[in-house]
């Protein structure tokens, strides 16, 4: 049963609940543009993506003189964009799914890999085929190298992706066995890449081969399908398992509706997953226009993380410039906190929710709430935001303390208070 869609018209506080969801946050004109609309009409909207970006990027990683400054020029980049792009949404879905189809720098520093591996997730960001998305994410070189299939041959399989196909990109665990993992290993062999292997050659861009004499061509059983099955066979296999909806589903609940997802509304999402053939776009599209998405127990349902926290007041703020060196520290900082961009803990990506707070991790958003606001190179603002853009609602829990602050003092301590940390 699908979910149902929102029956009244945008409030104030919806508009800010949507926003700070899909946007990271906004400025009070930014939300008022939106009340009086109609929920769905404004999540078409959003979700109607495209390749545009942010002017005046400071950061071409491109240029680096080594491959780790080229990897801080990536994470420059993109933090620029998540800042200052015009497709919020885009950058946001490409953050989840970055936390979804995982690679890390550790392995992968290959400079154009990243920057293509960033692009593909922009593409399939709301994309209209999971099945095509994990298709291209595993025969992406960054892919291919973070998870060993590079190396996978006839008579030597290697298990690493496989096994990550199914575990962490597909059914989840409990709905494949052993065999399928060996199964699947053997029908990709022969996936690899040529260029930009080696530290001399970091800025030599690498591409996706097939190499028919490394692959093992026997019959194969995977999912309980048997046949002489390819790699392409394999993925579309996984991608298309039943359980795979009900698995990228509650991912989707988890970035944009509550950190412990409701198991019932999970189950419609994948309904709706499964009846589109994968069609992500569409699953986004009724969920952040249900009944459901902004129901008063999903507001303020979700810890930000450092990444969201940065951004967020930053978008709240009204996208203040802030200089290449500001930037850089501020990506820094995020990983001081727990989330260093294109570098998960684990490939199982970051765990969120209650694991992004801790004493260190509260003090150091203090000091870029400060920063940003009371600072000596905090930006001049000509208007200082709400406590609607701040916080989602019109009336301040944070009650009449604040009011008699100046606008610097009242937006650094909304800034820090547990209520911001929340969307």
């Amino acid at each position: 049963m699908p979910l149902i869609p929102l029956s009244r018209k945008l409030t104030p506080e919806d508009a800010a609940h949507l926003l700070r969801r899909t946007a990271f946050g906004a400025t009070d004109a930014e939300i008022q543009a939106l009340a009086g609309r109609d929920a769905r009409e404004v999540v078409r909207e959003q979700l109607t993506l495209d390749d545009r970006r942010a002017p005046g990027n400071p950061f071409d990683p491109l240029q680096a003189a080594t491959p780790g400054a080229g990897i801080q020029l990536t994470r420059g980049a993109w933090l620029y964009e998540l800042l200052y792009g015009p497709h919020p949404l885009r950058e946001k879905l490409a953050l989840t799914w970055s936390n979804h189809f995982v690679i890390g720098t550790d392995k992968v520093r290959n400079i154009p890999m990243l920057i293509d591996y960033l692009d593909l997730l922009r593409r399939h960001a709301a994309s209209p085929s999971f099945e095509q998305f994990a298709l291209e994410v595993a025969q992406s070189p960054a892919m291919l190298r973070y998870l060993d299939n590079d190396q996978n041959r006839r008579g030597k399989p290697n298990e690493n992706f496989s096994r990550e196909l199914l575990e962490l990109f597909t059914t989840g665990i409990g709905h494949y066995t052993e065999q399928d993992v060996h199964e699947g290993a053997r029908a990709l062999t022969g996936w690899t890449f040529e260029g930009g292997r080696g530290n001399q050659r970091y800025l030599e861009k690498p591409r996706f081969v097939f190499r028919a004499n490394q692959h093992d061509a026997g019959q194969k059983t995977y999912l309980g399908k048997t046949g002489n099955l390819s790699g392409e066979d394999v993925i579309h296999l996984a991608a298309t398992h039943p359980q795979t909806a009900v698995f990228v589903s509650r991912k989707l609940h988890r970035a944009f509706v509550r950190d412990t997802p409701d198991e019932d509304a999970v189950a419609a999402s994948a309904e709706t997953f499964r009846r589109t053939q994968g069609n992500i776009r569409a699953v986004l599209e009724e969920l952040l226009a249900s009944e459901l998405f902004f129901a008063p127990e999903n507001r303020a349902a979700i810890i930000r993380g450092p990444v969201e926290f940065i951004v967020g007041a930053v978008r709240t703020l009204g996208q203040p410039r802030l200089d290449a060196k500001q930037l850089l520290n501020l990506a820094q900082t995020a990983g001081k906190m727990g989330q260093l961009l294109l570098q998960p803990d684990t490939v199982k990506g970051w765990d969120g929710g209650r694991e992004w707070i801790n004493d260190s991790a509260l003090l150091t958003r203090m000091q870029v709430a400060a920063a940003l606001t009371l600072g000596g190179k905090a930006p001049d603002l000509n208007v200082y935001p709400s406590v609607l853009a701040l916080l989602g609602t019109e009336r301040s829990p944070l009650g009449a303390t604040l009011d008699s602050l100046a606008p610097k003092q009242r937006t650094y301590l909304t800034l820090i208070s547990p209520e911001f940390h929340l969307a």
